[in-house]
Order: structure tokens, then sequence, then C-alpha cells
């Protein structure tokens, strides 16, 4: 099958936008908890495209899934976003990418888009939420609804979080979040909600309070974005292993499990939101976890 940045599943359609991709963090800081010996194990499926040829280093995509489902454009995830300040992460500090021009060239203009849906609200999946015009943060799709949830929109507020100061998610709800609720845009829900005929909201909490996964059933076909359910392959093998930044490890980790289970019982193609390399996958049961079936058909970054 040709390779492509697109793929069809029913009726709805989905593209891959890339914001940046390439190696993040050493392997044993990202997952502290995983044997060095099991990333030996797994080198032929993860070398290149998830971890570094010649050293630990863990390769990931910063990227948005573009789906257009029932007349309308939606977003799922936003990446790091330009001209932030992010003294926690010196690679995403005031970056200057052309994530808007990816989605131009895809054929959506900020304002084409009608709903915009963070997973959760961490650093890299609400970045490019907004845009600095004339020194302000402004939302960067002035048409859409943006769906967030409840648990996360609570917790990540400063207000209730004093221990957000220093972290990853320093300055992230006042430029990213804050000013998006400010213009009225901002729909909050929680447990589930129902995007259309073919996709729907799922809390699946863990990695944060408010963690959630997009699933779609569209004629045959089913999906689920799967927002940090995973950051690297080996955790299909291995879904016991967290990555550091999850909040609620034992909840994690059984969120996973549930949610790959489901997906290699319903033969459903899942899309992480960091997986470079093709992108998405199916899976299927195998042993204690799960084993990938098939990788799907986008290009590879």
């Amino acid at each position: 099958m040709q390779k492509t940045h697109e793929i069809t599943l029913g009726d709805v359609t989905v593209t891959r936008i890339e914001e940046m991709h390439g190696p993040i963090m050493p392997a044993d800081q990202f997952f502290p908890d995983m044997p060095a010996q099991t990333w030996q194990d797994h080198r032929e499926v993860l070398v290149p495209d998830h971890l570094g040829a010649d050293d630990t280093m863990v390769h990931i995509a910063m990227q948005t899934w573009l789906l257009r489902s029932g007349g309308r454009t939606i977003l799922v995830d936003t990446g790091v976003g330009n001209d932030k300040a992010r003294p926690a992460v010196a690679a995403w500090d005031h970056l200057r990418l052309d994530y808007l021009g990816n989605l131009a060239r895809a054929g959506v203009r900020p304002e084409d888009v009608d709903l915009v849906v963070n997973t959760h609200l961490h650093v890299d999946h609400v970045g490019w939420n907004t845009r600095s015009v004339d020194g302000d943060w402004v939302p960067t799709f002035p048409n859409a609804t943006y769906l967030m949830p409840k648990a996360d929109f609570e917790f990540w507020n400063p207000a209730n979080n004093p221990d957000i100061t220093g972290g990853v998610n320093e300055n992230v709800f006042e430029d990213s979040v804050a000013p998006v609720y400010a213009a009225g845009q901002v729909q909050l829900w929680e447990g589930s909600h129902t995007i259309d005929a073919h996709l729907s909201l799922e809390a699946a909490p863990g990695h944060t309070p408010g963690s959630s996964v997009v699933k779609l059933a569209s004629g045959g076909d089913r999906a689920v974005f799967a927002g940090d359910l995973m950051h690297t392959p080996l955790q299909v093998a291995h879904p016991e292993h967290n990555s550091c930044f999850c909040t609620d490890p034992a909840q994690a980790r059984a969120t996973r499990r549930k949610v790959l289970g489901w997906a290699a019982d319903v033969n459903a193609v899942v899309l992480p939101a960091h997986f470079s390399g093709h992108g998405a996958l199916e899976v299927e049961n195998r042993g204690s976890g799960f084993a990938i079936k098939n990788w799907a058909p986008f290009a590879r970054y």
C-alpha cells in the first residue's frame, strides 16, 4: 500500500500534521522502571524511528491528528506551540516552527477549524491552542470550540496546584488554556462526551487526572486516538511500564491495558499522540501484554 500522510476510516479522513520529531530524552530517564535489557531486546522494532541507533535517546513526534468528520474539521491535540516560555524544557522554549504551514498544506486555515480536542492539558498537547498577536495570547482557531477535560482544567490551574512552578507545565495554563477559556471557546467535559456520529471522547485517567482518548466507530472501522497512553511501541509488549510523566502510575497501567485490550479485541487502529515512524498501529493480544500486528500506512517521519 502506498505510504501517505492521510488515511480513511469509514466516513472519517485522518491526516497526520507534524510539528516536529526527533530525540527527546534518555530511555532510563523517560521510563525509569524499564530495564535496560528490555530496550535491547526490542531494538529491531525500535531503531531508528523510536530509539537512537547509537545511543539510548527515545525518539518521539509532536503532531496533531486532523479529522474530517460529519462535515467538520477537527484537531486532536495541538503540540508545543511557538513563542512560549518553557523554562523547564530548553528545546521547547520560544519555538519558531511552521506548524500552521503544515496545516495549510493539508488544506486547513486556522479559521476553518470547527473543533479542537485536547486529550489532556500537558504542555505538548495544548501549545497551538493560542498564538501571540501584538504581545497577547489569542485563540489560534477563532471559530473553534475547544474540548478540554474538566479534571485536567482544574488540576493544571496554578491557583489549585502550586507544584506546577518549576515543572514542565509552568506557564502553560496561563498562555495556552486560560486565554481560550476567557474567549468563551472552551467546553469542559467529564466521563464521556459524544462528538458526532463517528467520534466520542472517553476518560482514560492515569497519565494525568483528566487524560482521555477519542474513539472512532465508522462503518466497519474502529480506531482510538490514544493521547499519551503510550510514548514508545515498547509499551505495547510491556504495558506495565509508565513514562516518568504519569501522575498516577497504577491507574495509568490499568488504563493502558484496558484501551489496548479493547483495540486488540475490535481490531482498532491505535493512534498515539507521539509515535514517530509510521505513527499508528494495530495490536493483538500476546502473552501478558500485546504485540504489534500491523503498522498504519502513514509515511514515516
